[in-house]
This record gives structure tokens, C-alpha cells and sequence, in this order.
């Protein structure tokens, strides 16, 4: 008689073996994208549409909330500061907003929110959740404009040099694909992406 139980046994060992990899796996890309992210405040802006005229209107609003928010985050040493400070001067952003807005409608928040992957110069952020500021004119019908606020690389050139001091060396590593962590960045891409995707966003 063929042994039928003892290759089940081989395929349900198997099967387990990779259901606790695949388990392992995301929980560890679960922590890095959680580090990674908690240690960055991003940048929202939302146009009220797509004509020319509104995504033109949001860059003046970014501008504006971005020269309030320079100075204004120069004594945060780390992302919780900065999220205390932005989340007590809301309405100071809004106002910064509204003086360049011609009459849209601001509204600002600062929540949690899902991101694609972004590149930016020298480093890659995986999709995942961050904390963001998030400014929307009018009914925020149109493209989005985003970056990074603490540590502060919407308008430096030393983009990674600025991710450097706020992140751990793995984190660093990770989102700059240093050699032997791109399959790394790669799991935290991926559960990102996932993770969205489960959630329906």
C-alpha cells in the first residue's frame, strides 16, 4: 500500500513551515514600516481640482504653509515633538493657508493616512501608513502634492543626509536600499501595499 499519510504529513509540515515564515516575515516588515513611519511627519496638500489655475493655487498654499512651518519646527528634535507642535498650531497652518487660498475653503488635519512609495533624492519611503499634515482646498477634487516636514526635506537638497539623523542605521539602510537590505525594503514595500489593499484604500 502507498504510505497517502505520511506524505500528507511532508505537505502539511510544509505548508506550516511556510505559514510561519510568511508570519515571521510580516510581522517584522509590520515593525520596520511602523519604525520608519513614526519617526517622519509628511505634508498632504490637496488641490480643490485639476485645472491649471487650482494645482498653481496649491503650490502657493504649500508655500505659505511651508514658510510657517520652517521656523516653526526649528526646536523639534524628533517626530513627536514636531507632531505636538503642528497639532497646537492648526489653526495658525490654516491661517497661513487661507491668506494665499483666494477665498477656497482650508481645511487642515493631522491624522494618520496611507502612502504609495516615494522617491525622493537619495532614499525611497515604502508605502505604508504616516502621520500627516493634511491641508485640502475647497472639496479636494484634485492632484495631491506631498513630502516630508520633520525632518525637514520638502525644500532641502540634503534629503538624505536629513533622513539619516531622524531614523535608526537599519531603518536608514532600508529606505536608501544599501546593499544587502534591498530584499528588506522590498518586504516593507510589499506589506505596505498589502496592508492598503486588505484595508480598501
Amino acid at each position: 500500500m502507498k504510505n497517502h499519510g505520511g506524505k500528507l504529513k511532508i505537505w502539511e509540515t510544509a505548508a506550516l513551515l511556510a505559514l510561519s515564515l510568511s508570519l515571521c516575515a510580516g510581522a517584522w516588515a509590520q515593525g520596520r514600516q511602523n519604525s520608519i513611519s513614526g519617526n517622519l511627519v509628511r505634508l498632504h496638500v490637496i488641490a480643490a481640482s485639476d485645472e491649471p489655475a487650482e494645482q498653481e493655487l496649491k503650490l502657493r498654499v504649500r508655500d505659505e504653509v511651508l514658510r510657517y512651518l520652517d521656523p516653526a519646527l526649528q526646536g523639534a528634535e524628533s517626530a513627536e515633538e514636531a507632531r505636538e507642535i503642528i497639532g497646537a498650531s492648526l489653526e495658525k497652518i490654516a491661517g497661513a493657508a487661507e491668506k494665499v487660498s483666494e477665498g477656497r475653503s482650508v481645511t487642515v488635519s493631522l491624522s494618520r493616512e496611507r502612502y504609495p512609495t516615494r522617491r525622493y533624492q537619495g532614499f525611497t519611503l515604502p508605502a505604508g501608513c504616516y502621520e500627516s499634515l493634511r491641508v485640502v482646498l475647497g472639496e479636494g477634487e484634485g492632484k495631491n502634492w506631498w513630502c516630508v516636514v520633520f525632518p525637514p526635506l520638502c525644500l532641502s537638497a540634503a534629503g538624505a543626509e536629513q533622513a539619516e539623523k531622524a531614523m535608526s542605521r537599519e531603518d536608514f539602510a532600508i529606505v536608501t536600499e544599501s546593499e544587502g537590505y534591498e530584499l528588506r525594503f522590498r518586504l516593507v514595500e510589499l506589506w505596505g501595499e498589502l496592508s492598503a489593499a486588505l484595508q480598501g484604500k
